[in-house]
């Protein structure tokens, strides 16, 4: 399974080239929607990101590695590309994924209930 897809590849790329142009422009922080879930399906760790720096490789999101605290940050994709789980295994990309919310809500709401899978049953069950 491909992680990063092309199309999603551009899209997080885009978000990237935003937030540079807010930030050299004195603009307002975008605050874009998760457009790239992954996870390990032997266990709880989740990523959701939201761009794509140049190097192609530093993505920014949410990430939970199932320890109850979710934080914002930069993780590496071939880092977690390179994970390799029990029965070979690896960190999948959860192909259905799609989200309204803005990655803040993301994070406060995943932070407030430990978890992005969480989160996630939350904004899907309150219709947010």
């Amino acid at each position: 399974m491909t992680l990063l897809p092309e199309k999603i590849r551009v899209a997080l790329l885009v978000n990237h080239a935003r937030h540079i142009a807010a930030q050299r422009d004195d603009l307002p922080e975008p605050d874009p929607v998760p457009l790239l879930k992954l996870f390990n399906p032997c266990g709880a760790a989740t990523w959701i990101a939201s761009e794509l720096d140049e190097d192609g490789d530093t993505l920014f999101g949410l990430a939970d590695l199932g320890f109850g605290c979710p934080e914002l940050g930069r993780f590496s994709l071939r880092e977690i590309a390179a994970v390799r789980l029990p029965f070979g295994l690896r960190i999948e990309r959860d192909e259905g994924f799609s989200s309204a919310h803005p990655m803040s809500l993301w994070a406060q709401t995943a932070r407030q209930l430990g978890s992005i899978i969480q989160a996630e049953v939350a904004l899907r069950l309150i219709g947010l």
